[in-house]
């Protein structure tokens, strides 16, 4: 068993004491009021905090350090359930157990295990054997019972050596599980389906041998609606109501957990680890370590066809990655020394090596797998309504089924009647799909986003984003990539474009400045072979204005018009034009001069204006037209000058009144708040530190996954992949996984609000109330996993 322990702070931001989470393996849940109950019950306990989640089978408790495990599992076996210690889907983020980095003895290594096909459910063959077995024993027993004409002689003793197994045998799960939770005086499903089938079989036996139905030549037929007898129901059997409501209950059990199995088959695939062995090298040799112990700075050989089993940094070879396990994209993507990759990517081309940036735990992979299993641990707030309608649900439903009885039998319409009526009260109320109705729905969104880099803390967040009207953008890294590129080149006549970038780029490769560094960049691409031979001295930086020094013997300038001015150098009337436009734009400036001929010493003469800025994003624009078509209001927030988030607004479609610039990190939560104040429901997205207080602040976090940890923490929502336009496909997986829930629930209790007045009325055949009420939860499963087939 493994626990996550983590700090619980006091009012006043201090930590007051250390809190252990415990996972259980709880097995006899049958509908969400078995897992209303077992919540209800650990939740009585001192300190402690329950999450028990029908669909998964699992219970996450939060409780102090000092409080023994078995005392949760006594206290859910005390309900008749079974629980068991079990280590955590995903483990928690913690620091790994250093691995020995010593040679191995000389002889052939052992290959990285495969990846385990997805383990057989045991569970799932028994009730699809015993489903299939009954059904086989019950379609005769219903055909002879609906045809009179079929009814030969002794037919009826012929449909009871038929119903008996599927009822007694068949039905033995439902029996047994009722028994067990009488005994803590406790109702469930199984309770109404196992009273319902035996009262159905015991009446039938009843008249069998003691009435006149066991008779040679009895004949009757089968109606939608009971039917009063003028025997009182003496020659009346429910044998084929006993096995046809225990073969539908069965079918519909079988379809239901095959059903949920798939639904839960994306997350649980994301959860496993990407791999469970890495190749350290030490030295020239590679050594395979268990993922778990590969510790940040160590080297992890990749090769071809491989899946990256850590976060790094590229620090040997060249190949293309795919990346569509963590961002949903196809298109593969280059690296090469210096490049970031993730777990879970997978190496396409050539062996690299990798230097480990953080431990398995702590992985992006590691941390997506634990929002999504987070996520499906939640409930909406009409969930959580219907799990308390439910926790009275079957007592209710007990006692109108008796009052339903009694009614009936003391009325006049025959005992035969009102144990029909009574019958189809049990069996059509029962509550299976309301607890179907959320974790089934979450389960495939969560998985489905997973698959699309789109990550849902909870289901609280799906009912944010019902109502969010504005989304407030951050500009650096979010609309933008937030790195510095060469955006125009602008030259007096008879200089070439080529020319400028070998002198401005052989200059500024020897600084590190942001600017510096895109200008050099922007000559390796363009002139690779004149950059490299170009000789260099003499480089000086001149107090953060620019840098000096000779390039092939001839003295260059670059910098700030201030530094020209300081160095007496003239700007050109088309030079002066070219910096008001770039400034207008945003955009910084470099002035670029040089001397004629090969004298060091000669006059300096400006020859080309260079503009950086940062690039916006491929997809911005995209993205906030997609959020317009969909009447949201788009606002650029950032700290910039407003002339630069001008040109961002005006190149990505955001209206000019609704960008916000100068904006200190400490006051863009102010802004969300003024936002909130005047009546906007707001989203934010963001990437940095100086994020996360609008992201905390904000009705609906969106944070970039490729931020900061504490903006991903503030966020209700993480994007994985760097692209604006996931966020209205987020918006839209969220809005459509509620109106699923909603739907699910609608239809689940829409259908026990119509049925149960008709089988209280006597208007409905126990037999046909059975199959709909297994169909209730077919149906609710199979909407939810109209979800994977969610498009961005």
């Amino acid at each position: 068993m493994a626990t996550d322990v983590a700090e619980q702070a006091g009012p006043a931001g201090g930590t007051t004491s250390a809190v252990v989470t415990t996972e259980l393996a709880v097995t006899g849940m049958t509908c969400g009021t078995c897992a209303a109950r077992i919540q209800r019950r650990l939740g009585r306990l001192p300190g402690v905090e329950a999450s028990v989640n029908y669909a998964s089978g699992r219970a996450r408790v939060t409780h102090p350090p000092e409080q023994d495990p078995a005392e949760l599992v006594a206290a859910v076996t005390a309900l008749g359930f079974g629980a068991t210690p079990a280590a955590p889907l995903v483990p928690p983020g913690s620091a790994s157990v250093p691995a020995p980095r010593s040679a191995p003895e000389d002889g052939p290594r052992p290959a990285p295990p495969a990846v385990a096909a997805e383990a057989p459910d045991p569970e799932l063959s028994v009730l699809r054997h015993r489903a299939l077995v009954c059904l086989a024993l019950t379609i005769p027993v219903i055909a002879v019972s609906m045809n009179p004409a079929w009814q030969f002689r002794y037919w009826q003793w012929f449909c009871l050596v038929l119903a008996a197994p599927v009822v007694i045998w068949g039905g033995w799960r439902f029996h047994s599980a009722a028994a067990r939770h009488l005994r803590h005086l406790s109702a469930t499903m199984d309770t109404l389906v196992s009273v319902g089938t035996l009262a159905a079989f015991g009446w039938s036996l009843w008249t069998l041998f003691f009435g006149g139905a066991g008779l040679g030549g009895m004949r009757h037929g089968i109606y939608l609606i009971p039917q009063p007898d003028q025997f009182d129901g003496s020659r009346t059997i429910y044998l084929e109501t006993a096995a046809a409501i225990t073969t539908a209950a069965l079918l519909g059990r079988w379809i239901e957990r095959r059903g949920r199995r798939r639904a839960l088959g994306v997350s649980a695939a994301l959860m496993a680890p990407p791999a469970a062995e890495a190749r350290v090298v030490v030295a020239d040799r590679e050594l395979p370590v268990p993922v778990d112990r590969v510790q940040p700075g160590d080297r992890v050989a990749v090769a071809a066809g491989e899946t990256f089993p850590v976060d790094g940094r590229v620090v040997e070879g060249r190949s293309s990655i795919d990346a569509g396990a963590m961002t949903g994209e196809s298109t593969p993507v280059d690296v090469e020394p210096g490049a970031e990759v993730l777990a879970g990517t997978r190496n396409e081309i050539a062996r690299v090596v990798v230097e480990t940036t953080r431990a398995a735990g702590d992985t992006q992979w590691a941390r997506m797998a634990r929002r999504v299993q987070s996520a499906q641990e939640g409930k909406t707030a009409i969930q959580r309504l219907a799990d308390r309608v439910s926790t009275w649900f079957v007592p209710v439903v007990m006692l109108v089924a008796l009052f339903t009885l009694l009614f009936w039998g003391v009325s006049g319409e025959g005992w035969g009647f009102a144990v029909a009526a009574g019958m189809a009260v049990l069996v059509v109320a029962c509550p299976c799909a309301l607890g179907l109705a959320t974790p089934t729905a979450l389960a495939v969104a969560t998985g489905r986003g997973a698959q699309l880099g789109i990550l849902l803390r909870g289901p609280e967040v799906l009912e944010s984003t019902r109502r969010v009207d504005t989304i407030v953008l951050d500009k650096t890294g979010t609309v933008t990539t937030g790195r510095m590129t060469l955006r125009v080149l602008t030259t007096t006549g008879g200089v070439g474009r080529d020319e400028v970038l070998a002198r401005a780029g052989a200059l500024e490769a020897r600084l590190e400045h942001p600017v510096a560094r895109a200008i050099a960049a922007a000559a390796r691409d363009a002139v690779p072979v004149a950059l490299g031979r170009a000789d260099v001295a003499d480089v000086a930086a001149l107090d953060g204005l620019g840098v000096t020094g000779t390039v092939d013997g001839v003295r260059v300038l670059a910098g700030r018009r201030r530094l020209f001015d300081e160095h007496g150098v003239a700007v050109p009337a088309d030079m002066d034009a070219a910096l008001d436009d770039a400034a207008r734009r945003g955009a910084t400036t470099v002035l670029l001069a040089w001397s004629d001929g090969a004298d060091p010493d000669g006059a300096l003469r400006t020859r080309a204006v260079l503009a950086v800025a940062d690039t916006v994003r491929e997809g911005s624009a995209d993205a906030v037209a997609e959020m317009r078509s969909r009447g949201l209001r788009p606002v650029l927030l950032t700290g910039d000058n407003p002339a630069a988030a001008q040109a961002v607004a005006a190149e990505v479609g955001i209206d000019p009144r609704d960008v916000v610039a100068e904006v200190l990190p400490t006051e863009k939560a102010d802004e969300v708040r003024r936002l909130q104040e005047g009546g906007a429901t707001v989203a934010m997205v963001g990437d940095g530190v100086n994020d996360a207080a609008a992201l905390a602040q904000s009705d609906l976090g969106v944070a970039m996954g490729t931020g900061t940890a504490m903006a991903i923490e503030a966020g209700d929502v993480t994007l994985v992949r760097d692209d604006l336009r996931a966020v209205p496909d987020a918006l839209r997986l969220a809005r459509r996984t509620l109106s699923t829930i909603r739907g699910n629930l609608f239809w689940a209790f829409a259908y026990n609000v119509a049925a149960l007045p008709l089988a209280v009325s006597g208007l409905l055949n126990p037999m046909i109330a059975g199959v709909t009420m297994a169909l209730s939860s077919v149906f609710v499963v199979g909407n939810s996993l109209r979800l994977r087939r969610f498009r961005p």
